[in-house]
């Protein structure tokens, strides 16, 4: 498992293998993403702050195992692919505003 940190502070995890991981956490679209989502009322990440991917901590990776995904049980045939998970409480504020 693999932990995208944004100036050192864990943000992410996947359970991709490590090429896999930097792939998708350092993707452009991801990257738009911590953009847009907010943690305490700000944007993940400004653009400018140093990205990086290590290795996941034992403390992320059980966070990670004792997280609770919406499987769908229909697809049992089809193949997984790798989950993120935000290690942070994330808002999307374009869900906020539609609510109201």
């Amino acid at each position: 498992m693999f932990t995208l940190t944004i100036s050192d502070k864990p943000v992410a995890i996947t359970n991709a293998e490590e090429d896999e991981a930097r792939e998708l956490l350092m993707s452009d679209d991801f990257k738009d993403d911590l953009k847009v989502l907010e943690s305490e009322g700000a944007p993940l990440w400004d653009g400018f702050a140093t990205l990086n991917v290590r290795p996941a901590t034992e403390e992320e990776k059980a966070e990670f195992e004792n997280a609770d995904f919406d499987d769908d049980e229909d697809d049992d045939d089809e193949e997984e692919g790798p989950y993120i998970m935000f290690l942070v409480d994330v808002t999307d504020p374009d869900e906020v505003e539609d609510e109201v």
